[in-house]
C-alpha cells in the first residue's frame, strides 16, 4: 500500500507564514488516524524533512511563499523538481537554517533509490509575515482550498 507524507511548514506566530500549519491542522481533523497517511507538523525546521521522507512513495507539502508578484492568497501547485535548490557542498552549512527545498536536494542525494519520486509542493502567496497569530482572510481562503485540493486527492484512501 502506498504511504504518503503530508508536511506543512511555517510559523504560526508569523501571521500568514503560518499557512502551512493551518492546512496541517485541519487535515488531521479531517483524516485523523490513517496507516497510509503521515501528517507532519514541520514548522521552521525543514532539515528533518530528510527523515519524513524514507518510506513514502508520495510527498505532498505546503507552505507560504512571499514576493510572488502575486495577489495575496494566490495558490501555486508545482512539482518539486521545478524548486529544487541545489545542495550546497560547504560543510559549513547550518543544517538547522536550511530551506525545504535545500533539504529536498539533500534528501534526493542521501536517500538515492529510496527518495520519492511523486512530491507535490502547495505554495500560497502572502505579504504579512508580522509577529501576530491571526491569518489574512485571502490566505485562510486558499488555505482551505489546498485542504480540500489535498482530500479530492486522496479520496481513495480517506473516508470522509
Amino acid at each position: 500500500m502506498e504511504k504518503i507524507a503530508i508536511m506543512g511548514f511555517g510559523n504560526p506566530v508569523r501571521s500568514d507564514d503560518g499557512i502551512g500549519m493551518y492546512v496541517i491542522e485541519k487535515l488531521k481533523e479531517i483524516i485523523g488516524n490513517n496507516s497510509s497517511i503521515n501528517i507532519f507538523d514541520m514548522g521552521t525546521a525543514a532539515f528533518e524533512i530528510l527523515f519524513g521522507l524514507k518510506g513514502h512513495q508520495k510527498i505532498i507539502l505546503v507552505d507560504a511563499v512571499i514576493n510572488s508578484n502575486e495577489p495575496v492568497g494566490t495558490l501555486f501547485k508545482v512539482p518539486a523538481s521545478e524548486v529544487l535548490a541545489a545542495p550546497e557542498e560547504n560543510p559549513l552549512v547550518f543544517l538547522h537554517s536550511m530551506k525545504w527545498n535545500q533539504a529536498l536536494s539533500y534528501a534526493k542525494k542521501i536517500l538515492q533509490d529510496e527518495y520519492p519520486e511523486d512530491i507535490q509542493v502547495y505554495l500560497i502567496a502572502v505579504e504579512n509575515t508580522k509577529l501576530e497569530f491571526d491569518l489574512s482572510k485571502e490566505v485562510q481562503d486558499a488555505g482551505d482550498k489546498v485542504v480540500n485540493l489535498i482530500l479530492e486527492e486522496l479520496k481513495p484512501l480517506v473516508i470522509l
